[in-house]
């Protein structure tokens, strides 16, 4: 290995772990690689009379969270798709000996409130959202990344690949716990009509800017529903479904980019792609390399750009293989110093 590219101590060379689909071309979400993480369904967030209920209750009730939760949460499991819940407590020795309060502003904001206090009403799970025995509780997030509790134990147990995210709240947990997620490999999909916010701005922030960026996709909970369904012909193995034209192309972002012309198979000089006529929008025709589809549900593909830089990409032209090797980059071993003038700093262990 060339000694001027040195690799990050327990990373394997990477900056995170590699994509856990590598290799793959499935665009469903396979039963027994999905699990659907619901964070915080709980009273103090969804309940009228909670205590983040005067901050949290106007975008759970514009987007229906309890209902979408619910259907979210039913659908998974009549496909045998694990549901795992990731709720909050908190107890004096996390204030008094831990001095999380002290730690950031939403941990003061639910000391303050008395939020999540443990064994409360407050802490407890919504009456229309309970676990049924036998399904995964994890144990209590004291900040915003589930990933911190035994999360990881119980994916890897499950052999989960893909994680669908939805529940409380879109700008904090969700959004840190995706965040975690995707560096860590997994296909990562929020629900975004089954996520609140403390604010109409907030919930846009990350739903419209930040999820499309850090996961594959953002759908809604019919979506993600459908896209199940495709695959549970056969669970043990994941079923491919080829885009047809007249499917309509939505980015990650949920924005609709164009409906499908046709699908261009590879040839020795290109990749296969998707050709989406230019419409209103765009400038030229689009070639969508086929590779960025990562879901179809019924007649809706998703890629995993958002609509809003579909433009900005270099997809006026079908994608080549000389192309596709520049993007690549130099193999590490004809790397000399890793960042043009310079490399790393590096300590002895």
């Amino acid at each position: 290995m060339n000694p001027t590219v040195p690799d990050a101590p327990g990373h394997d060379g990477e900056d995170g772990a590699a994509y856990r689909l590598k290799g793959e071309a499935g665009m469903t979400f396979p039963p027994q690689r999905t699990a659907l993480l619901v964070i915080d369904p709980v009273n103090d967030f969804l309940s009228e009379g909670g205590a983040g209920w005067e901050m949290i209750g106007g975008t759970v009730q514009m987007k229906d969270v309890v209902g979408n939760l619910k259907r979210a949460i039913e659908g998974a499991r009549a496909c045998g798709i694990p549901v795992l819940f990731g709720p909050m407590a908190y107890t004096e020795e996390d204030y008094a000996d831990k001095e999380l309060h002290r730690r950031s502003g939403i941990n003061r904001i639910m000391f303050e409130k008395k939020m999540f206090l443990a064994g409360s009403w407050g802490a407890d799970f919504h009456p229309d959202l309970q676990p049924r025995e036998g399904e995964v509780v994890l144990l209590p997030h004291k900040g915003c990344d589930v990933f911190r509790t035994d999360l990881p134990d119980h994916l890897h147990r499950l052999g989960t690949t893909h994680l669908v995210i939805a529940g409380m709240t879109a700008n904090l947990c969700c959004e840190a716990t995706g965040r975690r997620a995707t560096e860590e490999g997994y296909d990562v999909t929020f629900l975004g009509n089954a996520i609140g916010a403390e604010s109409i701005p907030a919930y846009e922030a990350s739903v419209l800017l930040n999820f499309p960026l850090i996961a594959n996709a953002v759908m809604n909970v019919d979506e993600f529903l459908a896209a199940v369904d495709t695959s549970v012909v056969d669970t043990s193995v994941e079923s491919p479904v080829a885009v047809q034209p007249g499917d309509r192309v939505f980015g990650s972002d949920h924005l609709e980019v164009g409906a499908v012309e046709e699908v261009v198979a590879a040839t020795g000089d290109t990749e296969a792609y998707l050709l989406v006529p230019r419409g209103l929008i765009f400038k030229t025709d689009t070639c969508i390399p086929l590779d960025a589809v990562v879901k179809r549900a019924g007649t809706e593909v998703f890629i995993n750009v958002p609509k809003v830089v579909v433009g900005d990409m270099p997809w006026s032209e079908p994608p080549s293989r000389t192309e596709r090797q520049a993007k690549q980059g130099p193999r590490a071993t004809e790397v000399g110093k890793l960042y043009g003038s310079h490399s790393p700093s590096t300590h002895e262990r």
